[in-house]
């Protein structure tokens, strides 16, 4: 899945844009239980289950992020795209796109 259609399926099932305050407080507790599945450094198992692992809690801080950005109107594609050229000037590096 691409990054765009990740953030069209995600504002189809979630769009409340009057929540954006609890949406950004979920983003902040989602990091919250990733720093803590990091530092006891849960991984998933192959045929083991996601919950309480580094790759679970990496999708849902990624859910809100792109629900945030979907909020605020923001195509993330375009975004990164427009952050590698700039870092690439910043730090003289060769953006691969």
């Amino acid at each position: 899945m691409e990054l765009r259609e990740l953030q069209t399926f995600i504002r189809a099932k979630d769009h409340r844009p009057e929540l954006k305050h609890a949406y950004f407080l979920k983003l902040v507790e989602e990091v919250g239980e990733l720093a803590e599945v990091l530092r006891k450094d849960r991984r998933l198992e192959p045929g083991g289950s996601i919950k309480g692992t580094v790759e679970e809690e990496l999708c849902d801080v990624l859910y809100y992020v792109v629900a945030l950005a979907n909020i605020h109107e923001i195509d993330l594609e375009e975004c990164f795209r427009l952050k590698e050229a700039l870092n690439a000037e910043k730090y003289g590096k060769i953006s691969r796109q």
